[in-house]
C-alpha cells in the first residue's frame, strides 16, 4: 500500500482542511462538496483524511462493518454474536464515475430469490464505506440517480435495494466527500443543498507558498516514507484531536442566542427550506468542540454560515456561489446575545480559548466570496452582471467590430428534441434506451442481469417445469429463463451552437435578444443534463468558442462576451460544426447531437458564399445530423434565406419568438417531423 501524502502537510487550503476535520468530529454535519480548479489538492486532502481518522472497531467478518458495541439488527450478515470486534484503519472508499447503480446499492441474486426465496446479497460501495469515508471525485459528472441514491443514503443513514418485491436494508452511514471542477458542469441546486458544507479551493497567488508547496511535493515524490514521517507528529496531534473533539461534542451547548443568530441569518439570506439552518446548527457545535469549548460562540456562528451557506443561495446555473460578509455581520450583531442565558453566543470579538477553529489551531480562513469558475472573467462577464465589457478581437476582426451587447432576459423555451431513439448518457431530452424508465419489452441479459423483467421471466420458465422435475409451489428458474427489461426513458445530447456574429446580426437591440433566446436555450441543455458547445463565424472565419462541455456557465460567459462585426462566412460555420461533431463522435459515440443555428441566413464573402453555405448545410443533413435554425431575420421585408437555409439543413426554422413555451405548439413535432422526412 502506497504511503499518503499527510494531511498536515497540505500547504494552505484552510478552509478545505476546516470543512473535511469538521465532518471527521461530526459526521452528521452532512459531508462536503469541494468545488475547485484542477490542480489545488482537492483529491490529495480528502485521501489524506482516511489515513487521519481514528481507527474502527468492527465485528469480525461482517462484510457491513458493523459495531461491536451496537451492531445493527438488520444486518444482511446479522444477527451477531457479543465478541471482541477487531480494529482496523479507516476506510476509504471511491465511487467511480462511471459506476452502475449494482456498483453503489449493491445487487441481489434475482435467481436464487425467484427459486429458492433466499436473499442473496453481494454489498455495494455503500456498505463498503459504512462507519468509513465515501470519496466522489468529480461528482458533478456522475448520473443524477446515482448522486439522489448516494445523498438519499447519507441522508437516512441506510441503504435499500429493492428487486421485484424483495427487499434489503443494512446500515450506511459515512463521510460523504464530493470534489468538483465547475468548468466541467455544475450540480442541480437540489443536489447541492444535500451537501452540509461546500468549500471553494483556488491556487495560491503568492510565490512563497506555490514555493513551499513544489518543495513539500518534490520532496513526497522522492520519499513517500521519509516524508510522512517527518510529518507523524503534526499527524498524531490532530488525530488525537479529532478523538477528544469526538468525545466533547455531546457536551457542546447550543444556546438560544446562538439559535436566534442561526435562524436569522438563514432567513436574511433567503434560503430555501430548513436544512440549512440544522447544517449551521451542527457545523456551530463541531467548531466549538474542535476548539475545546462547550458553549457555541458567535465566531462559530459566522464560520458554519461561511461554509454552509454560499452554496444554497445559488438558484439557476449562472449564479455564483458567495455570501456578502458585510451583510452577515451585521446580522449577527443585530440578533447576538439577546437572551442573556451566558452561553457567549453574542460575543462577536471571538476571544475564547485563542485556540480557533482552524485545522491547526488558526482562523480557518474566511472562503472567497466570488467562487465563479476559474479562468472566465470577473462579474461583469457574467449574464446580468454591469457592464458589457471590452471589444475582443476574433477572426476577421477591424473597424466593423462593435462592443458585446447584453443578453436579453431568458425565458423558458420549448422542448428540441433529436428524431429517433438513442442510448446515450440519460438526461431528459430526447427518447432513448435506458437503465432507468419505462418498460417496453425484454430480452436475455447480454452480461449480469441488471433490471428484472419478471412476467417474461416466468413466461421463459413455465414450459419446463415438468422437464426440470418440480414438485412443489416454487417455480424452478435457470439463468436462461431471466429476461432484462428493455426500459425507455430520456437521453442527454450534445446541442452545439452554431452563432452568426456578423454585421448583420450587430444592431445592438437585435444582438440582445439573440443572445437572450441562446441563453434561454443554454438554460434549458443544463435542465436537461447536455454537453454544450458554442461556434461562431464573423469576418473571414468561424471559431470554437468553446469546445463540447458540460458546463453551460462557460458558455453562458463567452456568448456575454461574444464580439460582433464584419461579413458573414456561414459556410465556414457550418463547416466547422461539421469538425466538432465529427471528433465528438469519436469520443463520446453514443451521445447524439443537436446543432442550433442561430442566424438570419444571409451569407456572404468569399465566391459564391450562399451556394457554399447550401453545400456545408447538405454534408450535414447527409450524416442525419438534427438542425434547428433560429431565424433572426428582422424588418419589414423578410427574404426567408433561414427557412431555406432549415431545408438544406432537412429540419425546421423557428423564431425567438416560438421558442417560447407559451407560444407555437408544434415545435418538437416540427423538428422531430423534419427528422422523419430527412429518413426517408
Amino acid at each position: 500500500m502506497s504511503t499518503p501524502y499527510p494531511f498536515t502537510a497540505v500547504v494552505g487550503q484552510d478552509d478545505l482542511r476546516l470543512a473535511l476535520l469538521l465532518n471527521a468530529v461530526s459526521p452528521r454535519v452532512g459531508g462536503v462538496l469541494v468545488r475547485g480548479e484542477k490542480g489545488t489538492a482537492k483529491s490529495t486532502a480528502v485521501r489524506a483524511l482516511a489515513a487521519l481518522m481514528p481507527e474502527t472497531e468492527v465485528v469480525p467478518g461482517c462484510r457491513f462493518s458493523c459495531d461491536p458495541a451496537a451492531p445493527d439488527p438488520s444486518c444482511p450478515d446479522g444477527p451477531h454474536e457479543s465478541r471482541p470486534g477487531v480494529r482496523r484503519p479507516t476506510a476509504l472508499v471511491e465511487l467511480p464515475v462511471g459506476a452502475s447503480e449494482d456498483r453503489l446499492v449493491g445487487a441481489l441474486d434475482i435467481e436464487r430469490a425467484l427459486a429458492e426465496g433466499v436473499k442473496a446479497f453481494e454489498p455495494g460501495l455503500l456498505a463498503d464505506a459504512h462507519r468509513g469515508i465515501l470519496y466522489v471525485d468529480e461528482v458533478n459528472l456522475l448520473n443524477d440517480h446515482l448522486v439522489d441514491l448516494l445523498l438519499d443514503a447519507a441522508a437516512m443513514g441506510a441503504s435499500y435495494v429493492e428487486r421485484e418485491g424483495v427487499s434489503v436494508r443494512h446500515a450506511a452511514r459515512f463521510l460523504l466527500v464530493g470534489t468538483m471542477n465547475p468548468e466541467e458542469g455544475e450540480l442541480r441546486p437540489q443536489l447541492l443543498d444535500r451537501f452540509g458544507l461546500t468549500v471553494e479551493v483556488k491556487a495560491s497567488r503568492e510565490p512563497d507558498q506555490r514555493v513551499e508547496v513544489v518543495r513539500r511535493r518534490l520532496a513526497y515524490d522522492d520519499a513517500p516514507e521519509e516524508f510522512a514521517a517527518r510529518w507523524a507528529g503534526e499527524e498524531a496531534a490532530v488525530r488525537q484531536r479529532i478523538v477528544e473533539a469526538r468525545e466533547l461534542l455531546p457536551s457542546v451547548r447550543l444556546g438560544d442566542a446562538a439559535l436566534r443568530q442561526i435562524a436569522a441569518t438563514c432567513a436574511a439570506f433567503e434560503v430555501d427550506g430548513m436544512r440549512a439552518d440544522i447544517v449551521m446548527a451542527r457545523t456551530a457545535t463541531a467548531l466549538a468542540a474542535w476548539a475545546g469549548r462547550t458553549d457555541v460562540l458567535a465566531e462559530d456562528v459566522r464560520q458554519a454560515a461561511l461554509l454552509a451557506l454560499p452554496h444554497r443561495r445559488r438558484r439557476n446555473p449562472f449564479d455564483a456561489p458567495g455570501l456578502d460578509e458585510d451583510r452577515l455581520d451585521e446580522t449577527l450583531e443585530q440578533f447576538g446575545g439577546q437572551d442573556g442565558d451566558g452561553d457567549g453566543a453574542g460575543n462577536d470579538d471571538g476571544d475564547g480559548d485563542g485556540d480557533g477553529p482552524g485545522p491547526g489551531g488558526g482562523p480557518g480562513g474566511r472562503p472567497e466570496p466570488d467562487g465563479g469558475p476559474p479562468g472566465d472573467g470577473d462579474a461583469a462577464a457574467r449574464p446580468g452582471a454591469d457592464g458589457a465589457g471590452e471589444p475582443q478581437a476574433g477572426p476577421g476582426g477591424g473597424a466593423g467590430e462593435q462592443v458585446p451587447a447584453r443578453a436579453s432576459e431568458p425565458f423558458r423555451t420549448k422542448v428540441l428534441s433529436v428524431p429517433g431513439v438513442g442510448e446515450g448518457a440519460a438526461g431528459r431530452r430526447s427518447r432513448a434506451r435506458t437503465e432507468r424508465g419505462r418498460t417496453t419489452g425484454a430480452h436475455r441479459p447480454r452480461g449480469a442481469l441488471t433490471k428484472l423483467h419478471l412476467a417474461a421471466t416466468v413466461r421463459a420458465a413455465a414450459p419446463h417445469q415438468r422437464v426440470r422435475g418440480r414438485s412443489g409451489p416454487g417455480l424452478v428458474v435457470r439463468r436462461d429463463d431471466l429476461r432484462q427489461a428493455v426500459r425507455e426513458g430520456h437521453e442527454s445530447n450534445l446541442v452545439l451552437f452554431v452563432v452568426d456574429a456578423s454585421g448583420s446580426m450587430a444592431a445592438r437591440q437585435r444582438m440582445s435578444a439573440v443572445k437572450g433566446a441562446v441563453l434561454s436555450l443554454l438554460l434549458d441543455a443544463y435542465r436537461r443534463r447536455d454537453k454544450v458547445g458554442l461556434v461562431t463565424f464573423r469576418g473571414t472565419a468561424a471559431e470554437v468558442a468553446l469546445p463540447p462541455t458540460s458546463s453551460v456557465d462557460v458558455a453562458a460567459a463567452r456568448l456575454e462576451s461574444l464580439p460582433t462585426g464584419g461579413r458573414t462566412p456561414l459556410a465556414a460555420g457550418l463547416l466547422r460544426a461539421h469538425d466538432v461533431l465529427r471528433v465528438e463522435r469519436l469520443r463520446d459515440p453514443a451521445r447524439r447531437p443537436l446543432v442550433v443555428v442561430v442566424t438570419d441566413g444571409r451569407a456572404t464573402g468569399g465566391p459564391e458564399p450562399v451556394a457554399l453555405a447550401g453545400r456545408a448545410a447538405r454534408l450535414l443533413a447527409a450524416e442525419g445530423t438534427a438542425c434547428v435554425v433560429v431565424d433572426c431575420e428582422a424588418g419589414p421585408v423578410r427574404l426567408g434565406l433561414a427557412g431555406q437555409l432549415a431545408d438544406e439543413l432537412g429540419g425546421t426554422a423557428v423564431t425567438p419568438a416560438e421558442l417560447r413555451a407559451d407560444s407555437i405548439a408544434g415545435v418538437v413535432r416540427d423538428v422531430q417531423g423534419a427528422g422523419t422526412r430527412r429518413a426517408a
